[in-house]
């Protein structure tokens, strides 16, 4: 137990206190991940089996990470034994064990977001429905969120609410939509991501034995990231745990930012409620960044009312000021950006991989990309299209899923034509057609085409007997050989490699290695040593496992193919960047309206939760953060005049250079061009500075907090940087109301009052 030295005394408390409800409390960079890793070893070393553990994670990687490490501590076979994985991977393990209990065949296919858009996309066609009014995303987000909320398809449609909220919104037949939805995935042995979790509390719930089995098997249960489940997630844990209530969470409230997936702050707020018993241990030292960066977090983060009190620290150095620089536009936020890398790299000698640029949305990226590539510094940008989401890869992947389970219609539906056999759509959707009529998938139908009657001729009965024969000999191989050797001879087979090896051009030769890529990884997968327990099992090698594997990758998990070795700046929103960390980090667009988003104004549980997320961004930097906003913005067509982020002015004045805001102004941006052909700018000595006013401190005629409900359509009013104007608008309420002002030289312009600054004229 030499290994529990290396934790602080508090870690070592929590890692020690084994039995029983435990809450760890993780403030930013305070060492949870290795603390839960040494909880577990702990519990092995006090003679624990692991096989009676149960650890769960939001990604792969999380997983594979804890499990080397405790590898290391007790050994590899401990470490092999336990049930560790994310929340999706453990249940479909366990969905497989008891599928037949659910009437699903334990060789499911599990549809990741594209099979489940797609199979939307033919039921609104096929209901005659317009799409433009049913957008199959908006559909599929429906359907998730009931499924989160364990709101099964009947209940669905027999809830008035629910109905009637789908009347108001123009789309009754949403209800109709899920119910069908669910048939076909039954039909077709398939469940979507949410089913793991959905199926998982329908097993649990209603099989008593099951679930007395595995409260049995699950002594010990430990959870990651707990601020990040959803009602699904917590109510499984709570039906597990309610036998032996041994169960660890580890978590920060300040770092739920998951909200638009279903995850439930409340989950980790109201934990001791529900275990009255808990212990609760608070990891407050940050070991990641500076005094300066983690005390702007902490001033930020106190504005949260709903939250966990902890005092986060550090003993770290003070570090470098916060970087606040005002711009005129997103170009030239995209200059500055791009500039201060090239100045840390040739003064400092500071790595590509030692940045990090964060924005609230995609669309962010544009501008900033345009300057890293006329200043030729190398970037990646995380969270584009998964190499797993690239169509030749699915093409391949649906022959594969057609293997193991014959009854997928979407992975039917893609492959029937491709490569070209001369069967076209209108064949197709005959036997589509047909086999909903009778009540069984395609390829049930097509094993009988020649008692189906369809109205087909005889050379095209030919070509669909012959794929029902190429689709036989496929399944029984990858019953015999490894999954290597089976994808391999498929990508042959089918001429697949043949087609794409053909086409020379630059498109062509990446879809071509981007196949040889994903038997290469099939390979690896191969050569991987056996444990224990899968070299009892008959083809531990299996396409059916390496399928299993790929549908249950995370964003987090999955590299791009095409990423070379060089070092490159990350580029991500922020939701991305959850759990990593860089030396320096540039948090792009912090404007009002953008971050926090127009959208979480008007509540205060959305807006707590934007603030959590720029708290998770700033928590990133380990040695300096660098902050950025620019006053105009192209935003759906339209230039917007921007006001600075609220968020801004909750960070503590000292902590950020100057502390004040530099303004680059044209005259300064026209002093130098770019050393790589474009134009840019570094900032003038003579760039004009101003400090911050926050708004309760703003003198003269400025319109105080307590006085906006005075202010009233046609007044004359004067801002200090567009001029005069008239209001022309009034909406929302105190403190979040906002004015429409019709400027005499901008024209309109709407502005939150708390930060506009305005001076009433008359």
């Amino acid at each position: 137990m030499s290994f529990l030295n290396e934790l602080n005394d508090v870690q070592r408390e929590a890692a020690m206190h084994t039995d029983g409800p435990v809450m760890i409390l993780a403030g930013a960079g305070s060492g949870k991940t290795r603390v839960l890793t040494y909880r577990i070893a702990y519990l092995i070393e006090q003679g624990v089996d692991p096989f009676n553990i149960l650890a769960l994670t939001f990604t792969n990687k999380a997983a594979r990470e804890m499990k080397s490490r405790i590898s290391q501590l007790v050994g590899e076979g401990y470490a092999r034994a336990l049930w560790m994985g994310t929340f999706h991977s453990v249940f479909a393990k366990i969905l497989r064990f008891e599928a037949d209990r659910l009437g699903y065949p334990s060789n499911f296919t599990i549809y990741d977001m594209d099979d489940s858009k797609n199979l939307i996309k033919s039921i609104i066609k096929e209901l005659k429905l317009d799409d433009k009014v049913y957008k199959p995303q908006l559909v599929q987000r429906r359907i998730s969120s009931a499924k989160n909320g364990l709101i099964s398809a009947q209940e669905y449609q027999n809830d008035t609410i629910i109905y009637n909220d789908d009347v108001q919104a123009k789309k009754p037949l949403l209800g109709k939509i899920y119910g069908i939805y669910e048939k076909r995935c039954f039909r077709s042995g398939a469940m979507d991501f949410d089913d793991l979790l959905y199926k998982t509390n329908i097993l649990l719930k209603e099989y008593n034995d099951v679930l007395l089995k595995y409260q049995d098997k699950f002594r010990y249960i430990l959870v990651d990231e707990f601020q990040d489940t959803n009602f699904a997630q917590s109510n499984i844990l709570k039906m597990l745990a309610a036998r032996h209530e041994n169960i660890c969470v580890v978590g920060d409230d300040a770092q739920s930012i998951y909200a638009f997936r279903g995850a439930n702050i409340q989950n980790i707020l109201q934990f001791k409620s529900l275990y009255p018993d808990t212990a609760t241990y608070k990891l407050e030292q940050n070991y990641r960044s500076t005094k300066t960066i983690v005390n702007a977090a902490n001033g930020v983060i106190k504005h949260n009312k709903e939250q966990l009190q902890k005092d986060v620290w550090t003993s770290n150095d003070q570090g470098d000021a916060i970087k606040l620089i005002k711009c005129l536009s997103e170009v030239e936020e995209g200059n500055f950006i791009a500039n201060e890398i090239l100045d840390l790299k040739n003064n400092k000698q500071v790595s590509e991989e030692a940045f990090a640029i964060l924005y609230r949305t995609n669309a962010q990226s544009r501008a900033i990309e345009e300057a890293l590539r006329r200043k030729n510094i190398r970037y990646r940008i995380y969270g584009g299209l998964s190499f797993y989401q690239r169509k030749e890869i699915k093409d391949l992947l649906a022959y594969f899923k057609m293997c193991i389970n014959p009854n997928d219609e979407e992975a039917f539906k893609r492959i029937l034509n491709y490569p070209a056999r001369g069967i076209g759509k209108t064949t197709e959707a005959k036997i589509i057609v047909a086999a909903a009529e009778e009540g069984i998938s395609p390829h049930q139908l097509i094993e009988q085409i020649e008692q189906a009657r369809l109205p087909i001729n005889g050379g095209t009965l030919k070509k669909i007997q012959e794929f029902r024969h190429t689709i036989r000999g496929f399944q029984v191989l990858a019953k015999e050989k490894d999954a290597y050797e089976v994808g391999q001879h498929i990508a042959s087979a089918t001429g697949i490699l043949k087609e794409l090896y053909s086409d020379r051009s630059p498109e062509g030769v990446s879809r071509y290695e981007n196949i040889q890529e994903l038997l290469s990884g099939m390979k690896e997968f191969t050569e991987i040593e056996l444990s224990e327990e899968e070299k009892a099992q008959d083809n531990p090698r299996s396409l059916a496992l390496f399928m299993e594997d790929v549908a249950l990758l995370t964003d987090v998990d999955v590299k791009d193919s095409k990423d070379d070795d060089q070092p490159k700046v990350s580029m991500m929103t922020i939701h991305s960047a959850k759990g990593l960390e860089f030396p320096y980090v540039f948090i792009a667009g912090l404007e009002e309206d953008l971050f926090p988003s127009q959208l979480s104004v008007n509540s205060r549980a959305d807006l707590e939760e934007e603030r959590r997320l720029f708290y998770v961004a700033l928590t990133r930097a380990e040695q300096r953060a660098f902050l950025s906003y620019a006053s105009t913005r192209f935003r759906f067509g339209n230039m917007q005049y921007n006001e600075p982020s609220r968020f801004i002015t909750e960070i503590n004045p000292d902590l950020i250079e100057s502390p004040a805001v530099q303004v680059v102004e044209k005259r300064s941006l026209n002093r130098e061009k770019a050393t790589a052909g474009g134009s840019s700018y570094r900032l003038s000595p003579h760039a004009v500075k101003r400090k911050l006013i926050k708004p309760e401190k703003a003198s003269g005629g400025a319109i105080h907090a307590a006085e906006m409900s005075k202010l009233r359509v046609g007044m004359q009013v004067k801002h200090e940087r567009f001029g005069k104007g008239e209001i022309v608008g009034l909406e929302g309420e105190v403190p979040n109301r906002k004015a429409t002002v019709e400027f005499l030289n901008i024209g309109k312009k709407q502005l939150l009052l708390k930060f506009a600054r305005l001076e009433i004229i008359q």
